[in-house]
């Protein structure tokens, strides 16, 4: 399963988001969304290349 990683800014003009590690772009549009026991997961595919990669996050 490819993997995403989080970017963390080292400067302030620097984006904070989701890399795609297959070309390293930002752009991904959500496929679908699922709601879990206190979290969402969304399945995410890269625009550019198609990788597809799951995200969960945590519901207040």
């Amino acid at each position: 399963m490819p993997r995403v990683r989080r970017v963390v800014p080292t400067e302030k003009d620097q984006p904070l988001g989701l890399v795609c590690r297959g070309c390293g772009c930002q752009h991904f549009r959500v496929l679908y969304l699922k709601r879990i026991a206190g979290a969402i997961v969304r399945r995410r595919e890269c625009r550019h290349c198609g990788r597809r990669v799951s995200t969960r996050e945590a519901q207040a």
